[in-house]
């Protein structure tokens, strides 16, 4: 008979899955729809104003990323130590990426967005701001290779029958 209780470490690996495909999403939805009002089109003009006013750091990103996935992120890096096999190796791939994903958003991503916040426009803060959306972009190729690891990752705890 097949234990359907699933264990600590495969609830948290739903969780990293889940919790990193919301990020995922998230950061695409930002960069495409939210990013344009803050930094124009042509990129001449910087709006300090309209990024505080979305304020999309204290209004999701903390609430999504910034806390809960980086303690998936920590937690995963234990569990996926414990696994053996493939599960192991994708998991543990997926937190590694995760975590440098992580610590570029503490070290660059967040810093430079809140001196951004606080910056008029001039030619300088758009240089940071078009920098800012580049490095998004890898950003974005992180938290994707991170997702599809661990999409692979739990594709495993069928093949091997729980964690």
């Amino acid at each position: 008979m097949m234990n359907l209780k699933p264990s600590g470490a495969e609830l948290l690996l739903w969780l990293f899955v889940l919790n990193l495909g919301v990020a995922f999403g998230a950061g695409l939805y930002e960069h495409r729809l939210m990013l344009p009002r803050w930094l124009d089109a042509s990129g001449a003009h910087w709006s300090a104003e309209a990024a505080r006013q979305d304020d999309v750091g204290r209004r999701f990103w903390g609430f999504v990323s910034t806390g809960p996935l980086t303690l998936l992120t920590l937690a995963s890096l234990y569990f996926a130590t414990q696994a053996t096999g493939p599960l192991r190796s994708w998991w543990l791939g997926a937190a590694l990426v995760a975590l440098a994903d992580r610590l570029l958003t503490f070290s660059y991503f967040i810093p430079t967005m809140v001196r951004l916040m606080q910056s008029p426009d001039s030619p300088a803060a758009v240089e940071t701001a078009m920098r800012w959306a580049r490095m998004n972009h890898l950003r974005h190729a992180l938290m994707a290779g991170s997702w599809f690891a661990a999409l692979q990752a739990l594709s495993w705890i069928r093949v091997k029958g729980g964690v």
